[in-house]
């Protein structure tokens, strides 16, 4: 082998050298983003179900505060409460027959 293609030969291996040091870091880093988008998927669906309970939560504030009326008075609340419990009563009472 002549000199100038043991000089080829040396870059050659010292290219592919560095070649599968990047596919080694590249696999490593490719393991990393597929763990960190995993965590991501899991705080999305958490904040999901959080967004959720808040909605709800939001929505039954609004429905109590439908219940009590503009004037804010508990026994014009009760009443209406107890006019929705008739309402039920009789819905269950149709249904039953």
């Amino acid at each position: 082998m002549t000199e100038r293609e043991t000089v080829l030969l040396r870059e050659f291996k010292g290219k592919l050298d560095k070649l599968i040091n990047l596919h080694l870091r590249m696999k490593k880093e490719k393991q990393l983003l597929i763990e960190e988008q995993s965590q991501m998927k899991e705080q999305i669906r958490l904040l999901n179900l959080q967004n959720e309970e808040l909605v709800k939560k939001q929505e039954d504030q609004k429905f109590a505060k439908s219940l009590l009326g503009a004037d804010d008075d508990p026994h014009e609340a009760k009443i209406k409460i107890n006019r929705i419990v008739r309402e039920i009563d009789k819905c269950i009472a149709l249904l039953n027959k």
